[in-house]
């Protein structure tokens, strides 16, 4: 008996001594799992078929779902090879860091079904994630481009954006290709703190509305060294943009780096402020350095301001230097009976240097009701392409400021 007992109180103590070391062993895993290398997700495993022929989005979504529960840091791997994937949405809260390792291609589905929807790759509601690899994104947009009519149509249905960030905190996303996007490249709205780098992006100067990135109702969104070759804005900062800052970035062919165009939707629009663009390069766009703001008088009074431009290199630009307070696309707007009620203020353009397509090398045209107000203009030089002979110039309208340094137009300041 006596023999028993103490057999029965030996395992007893054995199993708590098992359980407290297993138990306390998966806390240390869980901590080291935290700290450590991250958990690889790779989608093959999940039942990703390289090739481009088969539709991966459910593969792509099942490794994403067990990544984003991992409670520590996660990796999603999309390996060397081609995977086609329908529209996918990659949706947080995770529980740990996210990294989305892209380097093989994914391919865009051109499917009537897949063009229906706004993105074709979106993430959304995560905060802490890493997006690179230098894989790349062929949005195939030479097969549907031919749909867009956007152009004419004010109601048209727009292609699905290549890469959508909504809502997304603390973020990098850097070394990635995106070719032939069938709308946009990227586009980042309601983020905060996210940087760009080593990106490349390209698509036909001819292509429709193939923005390179779009920000919009962001906060600290920084871009650097950035290759961006397409058919619309290289960079557009839309409404509800703070403290962007873009430096090193070649821009060309395409429509330049613009701010808005603003005003146009008022009631759900909001200010802009505190962008920064710095030791750039623009060759050949159809603009160059553009702030643009709807022609009418809007209900609600909106604000573009403290707007810095500095060391930007222009090549062959057209329109190297615009404020344009009566953008009107599709006559939209009764011009002689309103003017934009967008306020813009402390803007510096400031060594502003190369050559200049148009004649017209810089056209600040502001609101009647609200002129622009502190633009300052320093060491502009911006001579015509063409002949020797051929001399560029500068417009100013409702414009109030000051000009230093040396002008190449004399300034109209």
């Amino acid at each position: 008996m006596i023999v028993l007992i103490s057999s029965l109180v030996f395992r007893t103590f054995l199993f708590l001594f098992l359980l407290a070391w297993i138990t306390k062993g998966h806390k240390l895993y869980r901590q080291t799992a935290r700290l450590g290398r991250p958990m690889v997700f790779n989608v093959m495993r999940y039942g990703a078929i390289e090739g481009g022929r088969t539709d991966n989005s459910q593969a792509f979504l099942k490794a994403w779902s067990e990544a984003c529960k991992w409670d520590g840091r996660a990796k999603v791997v999309i390996p060397a090879g081609t995977f086609k994937l329908f529209p996918v949405v990659f949706s947080g809260p995770c529980k740990g860091n996210m990294a989305f390792v892209i380097k093989g291609t994914l391919l865009a589905s051109t499917s009537p079904s897949a063009l229906s929807s706004e993105n074709w790759i979106n993430f959304r509601n995560i905060e802490q994630l890493t997006v690179a690899g230098g894989g790349t994104l062929d949005g195939q947009g030479a097969s549907v481009w031919s749909l867009n009519d956007c152009k004419t149509n004010p109601g048209c249905k727009a292609l699905p954006t290549s890469m959508t960030f909504d809502f997304v905190t603390n973020a990098s996303v850097h070394h990635l290709r995106s070719f032939n996007s069938q709308n946009g490249h990227f586009k980042v709205h309601g983020c905060q703190k996210m940087d760009f780098g080593n990106i490349r992006i390209s698509a036909p100067e001819d292509s429709p509305n193939t923005d390179g990135i779009k920000i919009g109702n962001s906060y600290r969104i920084r871009i650097r060294r950035t290759i961006i070759e397409t058919g619309d804005d290289c960079l557009g900062i839309l409404s509800g943009s703070q403290k962007i800052h873009i430096s090193n970035v070649f821009c060309g062919p395409g429509h330049g780096i613009s701010i808005g165009s603003l005003g146009g939707h008022s009631y759900t629009e909001y200010d802009v402020e505190g962008i920064f663009v710095k030791n750039s390069v623009l060759k050949k766009t159809d603009n160059g350095l553009r702030i643009k703001t709807w022609a009418r008088d809007s209900p609600k009074p909106l604000k573009a301001s403290n707007i810095v431009y500095e060391d930007i290199n222009m090549i062959d630009v057209k329109n190297p230097i615009v404020i344009d307070q009566q953008y009107c696309p599709n006559n939209q707007c009764n011009q002689q009976a309103s003017s934009s009620n967008v306020q813009i203020s402390d803007v510096t353009f400031r060594n502003i240097w190369g050559t200049s397509s148009s004649q017209e090398a810089v056209t600040l045209k502001c609101s009647k009701s609200k002129p622009c107000k502190n633009i300052v203009m320093e060491n502009i030089k911006l001579p015509h392409t063409g002949s020797k002979g051929a001399a560029t110039t500068s417009i100013c309208n409702n414009v109030i400021g000051n000009s230093y340094g040396s002008h190449i137009p004399p300034s109209c300041i």
